[in-house]
């Protein structure tokens, strides 16, 4: 008796599995197709399902919440590389200055981000995706602060495309939950 009990429990577990699984496989399809020029399927399904969130995830709409965090959570990492780099006493003014602006869109970014999750969970996806959008110009314009001058390069190139591929997939989860 006991032994079909842990029997089922583990049928059970497996197929909670392979049902988020598909989830996070199928959402990600999706997202590609919506959005091929940016949302690559192999980055969007690796990024989930390495996720403990989005493996017990059984909706698109908890995808985007998850997404959501991992954006915001990226953010936060994007803030303490800037600060990082800041402590290097030969930087000159100009990339100084560049990286506060980063710094600063970064965290506004985040701010958006949070705000994103509140409304989208209160159903409020107008503001929800005002406030993605908001969020995904943070890596843009961190990137273009470095082209004001000739002969600067971002130090954040490969962090700034990291994070606009995130905030891009939650803004394109979002779309997908609310077509249901």
């Amino acid at each position: 008796m006991k032994n079909s009990h842990i029997s089922s429990l583990v049928f059970f577990y497996l197929l909670l599995v392979s049902v988020s699984s598909n989830l996070i496989q199928e959402s990600c399809n999706k997202a590609a197709k919506l959005d091929p020029q940016t949302i690559k399927l192999d980055f969007c399904v690796s990024n989930f399902e390495g996720n403990p969130k989005a493996k017990s995830a059984t909706t698109v709409s908890d995808l985007v919440e998850v997404s959501i965090e991992a954006a915001i959570t990226n953010a936060t990492s994007i803030g303490s590389i800037i600060s990082k780099l800041l402590e290097n006493k030969s930087l000159e003014s100009f990339e100084r200055d560049s990286l506060k602006n980063c710094s600063w869109l970064y965290s506004l970014a985040g701010t958006c981000l949070q705000g994103a999750g509140e409304a989208f969970k209160a159903k409020n996806y107008a503001t929800a995706g005002v406030d993605i959008v908001a969020s995904i110009e943070a890596p843009m314009n961190c990137e273009d602060q470095f082209k004001k001058k000739k002969g600067f390069v971002s130090p954040l190139t490969k962090e700034n495309n990291i994070f606009f591929l995130l905030t891009d997939i939650s803004r394109v989860f979002m779309t997908i939950a609310q077509k249901g």
